[in-house]
């Protein structure tokens, strides 16, 4: 899926890219790319949303899946470089109570 790249372990976190939109019509291979990079290297997930343009409710609904996983598993999940449009959708949601944004 060219929306997530899968940076790899760095200093024991799991970096993943994110880029142009993500929505409903992709947020499923959005969440199996995130979940097959987490699953061959459990770790904490730190997205990078500078290139990250665009997301809906769905893409919302799937970072709280993703952050089930992790969680359960006894690890974090951090988004930075947000734009300030899609921080705001977070911070509307109160997203930023249950996963860190930075």
């Amino acid at each position: 899926m060219e929306e997530v790249k899968v940076i790899g372990l760095q200093d024991g976190v799991l970096r993943i890219a994110l880029f142009g939109d993500i929505d409903l019509g992709n947020a499923e291979e959005f969440y199996q790319a995130v979940m097959e990079g987490y699953k061959a290297t459990p770790a904490n997930l730190l997205f990078d949303c500078q290139e990250l343009n665009f997301i809906d409710s769905t893409t919302l609904g799937t970072f709280v899946k993703i952050l089930k996983t992790v969680k359960s598993d006894g690890h974090k999940m951090t988004l930075f470089n947000l734009q300030a449009k899609i921080k705001k959708l977070f911070l509307i949601c109160a997203l930023d109570n249950i996963m860190e944004i930075a």
